[in-house]
């Protein structure tokens, strides 16, 4: 995700010397070890280039090169998917440059590292809230850069990803009879994550909990929010037959 703003972000940070013969844990002068890490790179072999990065720093820690070597070694370690060691390399890089002028982008490389790791619904989410804190950071910090335009985007996604493990939770709980903890399931996300997509089927579980529940009056309260806000929806025109079968007076008033 994000690949060409990360290409040309790390453009900055190259060096040149192509055709640099490996050198890797061998002592060697900077400019030289760093050339031969930017060109592993650019042959695609990002694990190396990672370590190779990491000997400019280890090799000439007070030299320049090791700042651009610390943040070319936390992409290159996103490039090989090696996701933690890219978030601690960008780290280091913050720790030690916090007002460098590349911090937007260690910060934004941090937040694409937790991005890449979301798993399914299904899974501990975890990692997506770290990725949603991560990317909202970027936002905040950096509003009128690229990477917190990207950022917004990517918030949301992972939104609607927290809601639909909200949701999931939520079914779970209903088809075993627990409607009481199924409603302060979709109750978070239509006060959390209202403007997700799963917001029209958690007004209607909630339609379908209250009725479960016998507060017929909660359920029409909720099927009048969803024709409110989704007239013609799908899942208005359930909530609707449902409120009609279920609690008929409360629907004709």
């Amino acid at each position: 995700m994000g690949g060409t703003m990360l290409l040309g972000g790390c453009a900055a940070f190259g060096g040149g010397g192509d055709g640099a013969k490996d050198t890797a844990y061998i002592a060697r002068d900077v400019e030289t070890l760093y050339a031969s890490a930017k060109e592993r790179l650019d042959r695609g072999n990002a694990p190396l280039a990672a370590a190779l990065f990491d000997e400019v720093e280890r090799q000439h820690p007070y030299s320049p090169w090791a700042r651009r070597a610390q943040l070319m070694s936390s992409f290159s370690y996103y490039v090989a998917r090696d996701y933690n060691k890219s978030i601690s390399a960008a780290q280091r890089f913050l720790s030690i440059h916090p007002g460098n002028k590349d911090a937007p982008y260690a910060y934004y490389l941090i937040a694409l590292s937790y991005y890449e790791q979301i798993s399914d619904v299904t899974r501990d989410q975890k990692v997506t809230e770290q990725a949603l804190a991560a990317l909202t950071e970027v936002n905040r910090r950096f509003p009128t850069t690229e990477y917190a335009a990207d950022a917004r985007l990517k918030l949301d996604l992972v939104n609607d990803h927290l809601a639909g493990k909200e949701m999931e939770i939520g079914r779970y709980y209903q088809r075993s009879g627990r409607w009481l903890a199924a409603q302060i399931r979709f109750q978070n996300v239509v006060e959390k994550f209202q403007t997700t997509s799963h917001t029209p089927e958690a007004l209607y579980r909630l339609t379908e909990s209250s009725l479960a529940l016998g507060v017929p009056a909660e359920a029409k309260k909720y099927a009048a929010v969803l024709g409110a806000n989704y007239p013609g929806n799908e899942w208005y025109e359930k909530a609707f037959e449902l409120v009609n079968k279920e609690a008929p007076t409360l629907a004709s008033n």
